[in-house]
């Protein structure tokens, strides 16, 4: 993992993201401190499991019925 200070961060931002995007982390420093981390970016991994709520929802039949008009008039 390098270190930057901002001066340097500001500097050679360019080269900063090539190195993350290599997948390397990077942190910023300010007065020789640590103050941040530039790190790759994730797609994060969502893990569906279909059927989760089977049996336990219930949509009763009013919900299929249409809306009366005078309230769907606020919809339009």
């Amino acid at each position: 993992m390098k270190t930057f200070n901002v001066h340097e961060a500001k500097t050679q931002f360019s080269a900063i993201l090539s190195l993350v995007a290599s997948g390397e982390e990077v942190v910023v420093a300010k007065a020789g401190k640590p103050v941040a981390v530039i790190s790759p970016y994730r797609e994060p991994q969502l893990v569906r499991s279909p059927g989760l709520f089977r049996g336990q929802i219930e949509v009763k039949e009013s919900f299929f019925e249409p809306m009366p008009a005078d309230f769907l008039e606020y919809f339009e």
